[in-house]
């Protein structure tokens, strides 16, 4: 088993473990984490949702990530992905968030 689907089935046990969800807002990964997820069989048990917001509309569209939070800091920045991770949390209800941004290439 490759080292990624090894750390999905083993947080897949922490949230069983716990009675507890997950859910991802990723922008850079344009899913990659979601799919780790969802590859380890039993996730829908503990994966609420994904949400790839790629664009800073998206991210304030999907997440509600403030608008004006992208000037102040950018993009790539701990604010902005603490707001994704809130936003996600917000609209899956999961307990538990993971949020990525960054710059590709």
């Amino acid at each position: 088993m490759d080292p990624i689907t090894v750390l999905s089935t083993r947080l897949g046990a922490h949230l069983r473990e716990r009675d507890a969800q997950v859910t991802t807002a990723e922008s850079c990964t344009g899913g990659g984490i979601a799919e780790a997820i969802t590859r380890v069989p039993g996730s829908s048990a503990w994966f609420e949702a994904g949400y790839v917001t790629y664009s800073n509309a998206q991210k304030t569209r999907q997440l509600q990530v403030p608008h004006a939070l992208f000037a102040e800091v950018g993009a790539v920045s701990r604010e902005v992905v603490e707001a994704m991770a809130r936003g996600a949390q917000a609209a899956s209800g999961a307990r538990f968030a993971v949020a990525v941004s960054g710059v590709a290439g």
